[in-house]
């Protein structure tokens, strides 16, 4: 050890001052490169969010709403794209739509070509839900996502526009982590929805355990779920609510994944699993990976399938 250290002072002491002078320059340049990059980048993405270009056919029209959500706290907006001609105002059945984290209420109109769906009689919903995962969060008191979705949003969609109340004219449909809360909130509430659809769902987040190549993030669902094992843990876990969800009043679920997704494993064994408790459900694995480019390809059968399980 002292061997090692005198060599490497001795080497030091033989290193040019302005050497060390011109290292300290080039050092210094390239974090001020990379914090610039940063602040570049930051800003790329605050512009991009702000660009609104909803994908609209002409038979629609679109309406954002901010309303104020009891459960929160606070304002919350949502996107609402129905038929532009509905005459005598006859009551439709609400599709829900839950975005990605990281995406926001606008992304489904924006990334994909999901408005024709209205046109077949449909009131199309995209709620904010942040990166929330869709659950009341357990270090957050003020963050009740789950009481927002099922209660405060629901009764402002259906009291603002011609929706036809009740289970069978009502269904749920999200990716990544609208996938997962679309599952939960379903399992969760059957009463509620006749479908529910998840493409490429995030199912197994409650579940994942602390992992130290990612400490953030498991420090993150766990400011959502609690501590791995707890009984909140449990209480969001589609692979928990699927073991005791009564076949006969489940709701129908549509199940899509990617053979390139790191998801595949978690949805197989998701969707063994609401084989093996008969609850009434499709699964899918197709061509593709992790983006909206892949769910607006597959979207079409997840809507399909939703025709055919809620009441027009």
């Amino acid at each position: 050890m002292t061997n090692r250290t005198s060599l490497r002072q001795g080497v030091s002491a033989r290193i040019d001052p302005a050497m060390r002078v011109s290292e300290f320059q080039g050092t210094t340049a390239g974090l001020l490169c990379l914090a610039l990059g940063i602040l570049l980048s930051c800003h790329k993405v605050k512009e991009e969010a702000g660009i609104d270009t909803p994908r609209l056919s002409s038979k629609v029209r679109m309406q954002d709403v901010t309303f104020h959500s009891a459960a929160l706290d606070r304002d919350m907006p949502y996107r609402v794209i129905l038929p532009k001609n509905n005459a005598g105002a006859h009551k439709l059945p609400a599709v829900y739509l839950l975005h990605g984290r990281g995406d926001h209420f606008r992304d489904w109109s924006n990334s994909t070509d999901v408005s024709p769906l209205a046109e077949r009689g449909l009131i199309l919903v995209m709620p904010e839900g942040d990166s929330s995962y869709l659950t009341n969060a357990v270090e957050r008191p003020q963050d009740r996502y789950e009481d927002y979705i099922v209660k405060d949003l629901i009764h402002d969609v259906e009291s603002r526009f011609p929706v036809a109340a009740g289970r069978q004219s009502r269904a749920i449909a999200g990716v990544s982590m609208g996938g997962y809360g679309a599952v939960k909130l379903a399992l969760r509430y059957p009463e509620l929805f006749a479908f529910a659809g998840g493409l490429s769902p995030a199912v197994d987040v409650p579940s994942r355990p602390f992992s130290i190549r990612r400490p953030f993030q498991s420090r993150f669902y766990s400011s959502i779920f609690g501590p791995t094992g707890s009984q909140t843990r449990r209480d969001n876990d589609p692979f928990v609510l699927a073991r005791s969800a009564n076949p006969k009043t489940s709701p129908y679920l549509y199940l899509e994944c990617g053979d390139q997704e790191g998801l595949l494993p978690a949805n197989r064994d998701f969707a063994e699993l609401v084989e093996q408790h008969h609850l009434p459900h499709e699964f899918h694995v197709v061509a593709g990976d992790h983006n909206w480019a892949q769910w607006n390809r597959i979207m079409p059968g997840l809507f399909a399938s939703l025709l055919q399980h809620i009441q027009l």
